[in-house]
């Protein structure tokens, strides 16, 4: 069996993918596992991978998301795919404040690189409460927590709501996304937000997240963020 992340042993602390020992445990990936994961450019609202010298987007001029901006660790390729299939379906949860690091990463680097200015709240998306129970855990909060702790921003799990559970979007058609997800969400927020951070921890069809920003936009939200590991 894995060795928990964080445990010390005789050799203190050690890398959650190879298993060297680090010097600061907090990390979980050691720098040479860290620089595995492919950094490539991508495109700032939809956050698609974009070519090279490329700075306008053909995803978004096909398909143009209902948020506003997006930031991302990187594409779902390994090894972050595998960090993140051992987070949401091996039960590896010690995982989250290594992977949430990296998330915090890519926004600060967004921060200085894009112009990008923090929300005034973050907002896991949700499970239905069977998946939720089945689970034992929630991995988009579990990223929230830390995130939120970290940059000082309240956290709200209440006022996105999961009213039922959906069937996986990537093998759907384009209407039977939308039959899927047709009332599977629901919004009352707490507050009169304005500007307003959707936590994931994979982006793929981005179907899920359009229907969410259409009840978020409804309700007078300006500006909506989407920080997830990684787009597919």
């Amino acid at each position: 069996m894995q060795r928990k992340g964080g445990d010390v042993g005789i050799l203190g602390f050690r890398c959650f993918h190879c298993d060297r020992p680090l010097n600061i445990g907090i990390h979980g990936f050691c720098t040479s596992c860290q620089k595995l994961i492919k950094n490539r450019p991508y495109c700032g609202h939809c956050g698609m991978s974009l070519r090279e010298n490329r700075q306008s987007c053909g995803y978004c001029l096909r398909n143009e998301p209902k948020w506003h901006k997006l930031v991302r660790v990187a594409e779902y390729h390994m090894p972050l795919s595998h960090w993140i299939h051992r987070l949401k379906f091996q039960s590896q949860y010690w995982l989250d404040q290594a992977l949430s690091r990296q998330l915090l990463l890519a926004i600060k680097e967004a921060q200085r690189e894009r112009g990008l200015v923090l929300p005034e709240v973050i907002m896991p998306v949700p499970l239905f409460w069977q998946r939720n129970w089945s689970r034992g855990f929630n991995q988009a909060t579990l990223l929230s927590q830390w995130l939120a702790k970290w940059l000082q921003i309240p956290l709200d799990t209440q006022s996105l709501t999961r009213n039922r559970a959906t069937t996986s979007q990537r093998e759907l058609t384009a209407h039977e996304r939308r039959k899927n997800l047709r009332g599977a969400f629901g919004y009352h927020p707490l507050k009169a937000y304005k500007r307003v951070a959707i936590v994931d921890d994979v982006i793929t069809t981005g179907s899920t997240l359009n229907v969410i920003c259409v009840e978020l936009l409804k309700a007078g939200v300006e500006e909506i963020q989407v920080w997830t590991l990684a787009r597919a």
